[in-house]
Order: C-alpha cells, then sequence, then structure tokens
C-alpha cells in the first residue's frame, strides 16, 4: 500500500502524487491497487512512467476475475489517466 510519504515521491506525477496524499481514507483501496501495480513493475522493470502503471493496471484488468476488484482496477486506472500528462 502507498502509506508512506516517500512511496508518493516514486510516482512520475506531480498531480497524481498530490491527489493520492490528500484522498485520506477515500481511495484506500485504490492506493493499495497502485501500491501493487508500482511493485509489480519495480520488481519486473524497475523503470516507473505513467505508461508503465497504466499497462500494468490493465494487465491487471484482464487477468481479474472478481467484479469487485475488477471496479478498483478500473476506478485506479481512471484516477491515473485523469492526472497524468502523457509521456514523451
Amino acid at each position: 500500500m502507498l502509506q508512506e510519504r516517500e512511496s508518493y515521491d516514486d510516482l512520475p506525477s506531480l498531480a497524481l502524487t498530490q491527489y493520492f496524499r490528500t484522498a485520506g481514507d477515500r481511495l484506500v483501496e485504490e492506493s493499495a491497487m497502485l501500491g501493487a501495480a508500482i511493485r509489480s513493475i519495480m520488481d519486473s522493470q524497475g523503470e516507473l512512467s505513467n505508461k508503465a502503471i497504466i499497462q500494468k493496471l490493465i494487465s491487471f484488468l484482464e487477468t481479474n476475475n472478481d467484479v469487485v476488484t475488477g471496479d478498483i482496477i478500473r476506478k485506479t486506472l481512471e484516477i491515473i489517466v485523469d492526472h497524468t500528462m502523457d509521456d514523451l
């Protein structure tokens, strides 16, 4: 989960970092999903980018069979897309 301040600092977007820092308890599940995506990216690729996070969340969605988890993944993906600019 992205509860530690330094974990938010790893995010490639300042807007995204601020959004999760100010969300409090209302994004606990989305924060956990984002944390899982980031850990998976860092374990396999080591380079964190907006594109990598979006791709990882889509891969989670494609392999998920649980409706509730799917909703959490989609909401997390929506937040990422809404709060990041395209990678150059």
